[in-house]
């Protein structure tokens, strides 16, 4: 029987239905890469990627013109044209509302910037079909709206200013395209099938693609969404990474480049994993990763939805996915008129502040090798970063707490607080469990206090 998947099952990575179709036995391993593919390693182009540990993730588009709103109902976003059924027609006219004057390319990629995040990916177009950069192959862009600049020139200019690195979502899916199949079963009545040839969609995605990584200098990933149908098979995944890796031999692709198949699949696609508003339990050792995950409940902008993440929240996801060998690519949703909502622009300047003097335990590191501690940790060469959250209580008059390092098995060189500008050194002594940090009663940073350690080489843990 044909192997079928969809959204949610697609998504539901490391389950043993998804191992057999679409992740494979032992998908995406750091020592793999795709034969075809040229000359750079898997190491090389991802080199960048591992050492950045933190994205921004923008989904921006027709859509946030509605705000969620449609009919009786608020609670749409980037899916409202499907969810709320509205008609193409109709859809269409909101190109004449989408006009963000107040749109600051260099004010969004500073945010991200100042928030310690390394590389910046947004829709060039959404399941919707609408293009946000001057494509030449539809009338369905950014040049047929009264604000016509191209959003993705502006964006790769500010991000190259900036020194980020610009990354482009684009989604295989296209409810607009007339060739595009399967049509929604809602308007099937509407928009008869009759002619449609899919074939043409796929020269088209090509033709968009290869717009993006030839029109706007170097991109550093290459996002791929809406690929569960299954029209979009494993060859066409093939084709379409074989195209990504010519253009640009150094570009990364996400594992949602990949198709449908009647049979399981040995020859895996995509550079790595992409959780989807979650971090894996226990991460997957010697596989990329990134989780994408929302400050609110929507992706797309919604006016209604100020069920926001607190900062500390947002900080724990981040400490959470580098503990565990991960990326973490937090998504805004920005407004209509071109600016953030100030909930997210508060928690961006939270973590920023955190990122400032925190951020050395976050970038470049590796995962845990603790296999149970009441703390997470981080690893790089000859340190290791303890995050702490939960402080140890002071004994009534002492004058400093002891934080347990279990099974650490190399002598302690120096222990400091990351949030203690004069650096000064906490005593450290070993004991036959591991070892034993003296901390000063309080704790430096109410969100998370990190201890680091430095040793005389790589530091042995026993799991």
């Amino acid at each position: 029987m044909p192997y079928r998947f969809d959204r949610r099952t697609f998504l539901q990575g490391g389950t043993a239905g998804l191992g057999a179709l679409a992740l494979g036995a032992h998908p995406w391993r750091r020592a793999a890469r795709w034969a075809a593919a040229g000359p750079a390693s898997t190491d090389d182009r991802l080199a960048w990627w591992r050492e950045a540990r933190f994205g921004l993730f923008l989904h921006w588009g027709l859509y946030s013109t509605l705000a969620g709103e449609w009919g009786a109902r608020t609670d749409y976003a980037e899916w409202i044209r499907n969810s709320a059924h509205i008609p193409l027609a109709e859809y269409e006219r909101l190109l004449g509302r989408f006009n963000p004057t107040r749109f600051d390319a260099d004010r969004w990629v500073s945010l991200a910037k100042d928030a310690g995040m390394r590389y910046v990916t947004i829709t060039t177009k959404h399941h919707d079909g609408f293009a946000l950069f001057d494509s030449k192959l539809t009338g369905f862009c950014v040049r047929a709206t009264p604000f016509r600049r191209d959003i993705m020139r502006e964006m790769a200019d500010a991000c190259r200013r900036q020194g980020l690195r610009m990354c482009w979502y684009h989604s295989i899916m296209d409810w607009h395209h007339p060739d595009y199949l399967p049509r929604r079963d809602w308007e099937a009545e509407t928009r008869p099938v009759d002619g449609a040839r899919y074939a043409r969609f796929v020269r088209y995605l090509h033709g968009q693609v290869t717009e993006l990584l030839t029109n706007y200098g170097d991109v550093g990933v290459m996002w791929f969404d809406g690929n569960w149908e299954e029209t979009w098979t494993h060859e066409m995944g093939k084709t379409l990474y074989e195209r990504c890796r010519t253009l640009q031999p150094s570009v990364i692709v996400n594992n949602r480049v990949e198709g449908w198949s009647p049979a399981p699949i040995t020859d895996h696609l995509g550079d790595f994993r992409t959780p989807e508003q979650e971090v894996p339990a226990t991460g997957w050792p010697g596989v990329d990763w990134e989780s994408c995950i929302t400050m609110n409940r929507n992706w797309g902008y919604n006016s209604h939805d100020h069920d926001f993440k607190p900062a500390a929240r947002l900080i724990g996801l981040l400490v959470e996915t580098a503990s565990k060998g991960g990326n973490l690519l937090l998504n805004v949703g920005p407004r209509a008129d071109g600016t953030f909502p100030e909930e997210s622009v508060e928690r961006l300047q939270a973590i920023g502040r955190w990122m400032a003097v925190n951020g050395s335990a976050i970038y470049g590191t590796t995962a845990s090798p603790f296999a149970s501690a009441p703390f997470r940790a981080t690893a790089q060469g000859n340190r290791l970063f303890l995050f702490v959250t939960d402080w140890p209580t002071a004994a009534c008059g002492a004058t400093g707490v002891e934080l347990r390092v279990p099974g650490l098995r190399t002598p302690v060189r120096a222990a400091t607080l990351l949030a203690d500008p004069d650096r000064r050194p906490l005593a450290c002594a070993t004991t036959d469990a591991g070892a034993v940090v003296t901390l000063p009663p309080d704790a430096p940073d109410a969100v998370c206090s990190v201890v680091a350690l430095e040793f005389e080489r790589p530091p042995e843990v026993a799991r």
